[in-house]
């Protein structure tokens, strides 16, 4: 069996920020090159049915499923024809899809956009759908990126992306962790559309807010912050615990966003320093967010690395190139120590 490959990994997170398409050359059994990459903003309208997706009933979810997929293959053969990039040169495509439902605890887990229509548009190989079978099995089905990270930068001690989340994966008594630690841009993101910006740019607005106390205790009062690993959050969860308290503060938007902001940074530099980090790679959107980091660096005194720009935006995607590698491969993609499930296993359907 070869040992290099070329692929396109996809990824849509729970930003809503577009679709991340990632050109990279994996190397077997663990270096990379990202070749040509970009995010392909949502428009309008896709943003608003994606939001809007987990309130369809079923037939119309079923739908959007089915459109959501050919959306992918059409972006990527665009993105493809655009650069170049000729089909040879592809030897799969691995996609997260987008993330509608994620209750582990009930036993199931949606991402649309992972079936096969990505594959009859794309008419390239397609390795889909890494974490139903995590659920089924009793883990988190989240998140999936640990063995990347151990993998394909195993030069940091602890992996952390800020995205609509914040994760982090490090290895913990010789075995490979991560989990969910707090929302980040999921909740930030609104906040600043409801002042007309898109995102707080460098959180400057968070800035000249003034944190909340009482807001701020209460969001640090709640419970999953008590919880040990595997743990890991969606949707439904900030809906349920985090959005009550924000309304209940009457706070302004630049006020609400200074005390979330601070409450982002505690969660995160005290899960840096309750593993005793000392050299943090910080990956996703939230990079970006200097005022957030420069809170996490005043309560974290360890090495924080923020790396280039291709780096920060496509790190997922790329790590999902590698999980469809290992699952062509036949080799394990999903670590038990990592999501909780009854044993390790290679994740993920294959269409070709």
């Amino acid at each position: 069996m070869r040992n290099t490959y070329k692929a396109i990994g996809i990824m849509s997170g729970t930003s809503l920020d577009g679709v991340d398409l990632a050109y990279v050359q994996l190397q077997y059994p663990g270096s990379y090159t990202i070749l040509q990459a970009q995010t392909i903003p949502y428009s309008a309208e896709w943003r608003n049915r994606l939001t809007r997706a987990s309130e369809l009933p079923s037939a119309e979810l079923l739908r959007l499923n089915a459109q959501y997929g050919k959306y992918l293959g059409e972006q990527c053969l665009t993105f493809m024809r655009e650069r170049g990039i000729a089909k040879a040169e592809v030897d799969f495509l691995a996609s997260h899809g987008h993330t509608i439902f994620h209750a582990p605890a009930d036993g199931y887990t949606y991402q649309i956009g992972v079936g096969p229509e990505l594959n009859a548009v794309s008419g390239i190989t397609t390795v889909t759908d890494f974490r139903t079978a995590d659920v089924a099995l009793g883990g988190q089905g989240a998140p999936l990126v640990p063995i990347g990270d151990r993998d394909l930068f195993s030069q940091y001690d602890g992996c952390l992306n800020l995205g609509g989340f914040a994760n982090i994966s490090l290895t913990h008594t010789n075995q490979r962790i991560a989990f969910d630690i707090c929302p980040v841009n999921f909740v930030l993101n609104p906040l600043a559309q409801a002042l007309g910006k898109p995102y707080d740019a460098d959180g400057e607005i968070a800035r000249k807010g003034t944190i909340q106390t009482e807001l701020l205790q209460a969001l640090n009062a709640l419970n999953f912050y008590r919880q040990k690993p595997p743990k890991s959050l969606g949707a439904e969860w900030v809906q349920s615990n985090i959005e009550s308290l924000l309304k209940s503060a009457q706070a302004e938007p630049k006020d609400l966003l200074a005390t979330f902001t601070e409450h982002a940074a505690a969660q995160i530099s005290a899960t840096l320093k309750a593993y005793a980090l000392q050299n943090v790679l910080v990956t996703g959107g939230g990079a970006y967010n200097q005022f957030l980091l420069q809170r996490v660096k005043a309560k974290f005194k360890g090495k924080i690395t923020v790396p280039d720009s291709t780096t920060i935006e496509f790190k997922e995607a790329l790590i999902f190139a590698w999980l469809g590698l290992l699952k062509l491969r036949n080799e394990n993609n999903v670590l038990a120590s990592v999501t909780g499930a009854r044993r390790n296993h290679s994740a993920g359907i294959v269409y070709s």
